[in-house]
């Protein structure tokens, strides 16, 4: 089946706004971490280590308009995202803290995970994780939209 330009673009749309929502929130990890020497937990450091590597396939394969990307980013986004829903679950106590996977250094659930006085790191993270993996489900479709 004969991929129109209309589709196209549509894919290139979908893989640059992920691509930029992986490179912003690595950029924003970078901040927190090098700027405001906020040093990163041990769910936050997993975090990093699904979305870092999702900026740059993600760019890479929208400047390619490569769809082909859904099946080895998608699993990568999946996997932070059930990271970060897990350190959000920590942060609002709904998980007990004898279960914080985090031992001597940052707290998992500390108040140092919060910025701009109300918005929680973990949940931001959550929040990028999903944006991505919304974005890139339509792709595993043949048509897209």
């Amino acid at each position: 089946m004969q991929t129109t330009k209309n589709e196209i673009e549509r894919i290139w749309l979908i893989l640059f706004v992920s691509g930029m929502v992986a490179v912003i929130s690595t950029l924003g990890a970078l901040f927190i971490g090098e700027v405001m020497e906020q040093t990163p937990c041990l769910l936050c450091w997993y975090q990093r280590i699904a979305m870092f590597p999702l900026a740059l396939i993600l760019m890479i394969a929208s400047y390619r308009t490569d769809r082909q990307v859904v099946y080895y980013a998608l699993p990568l986004a999946v996997i932070g995202g059930c990271i970060a829903a897990y350190h959000s679950l920590l942060f609002y106590n709904f998980i007990p803290k004898t279960i914080e996977p985090c031992g001597q250094g940052p707290s998992c659930s500390g108040r140092h995970m919060i910025i701009f006085e109300h918005i929680p790191l973990p949940l931001l993270s959550l929040a990028a994780f999903i944006s991505i993996i919304c974005l890139l489900l339509p792709l595993l479709k043949r048509k897209v939209l």
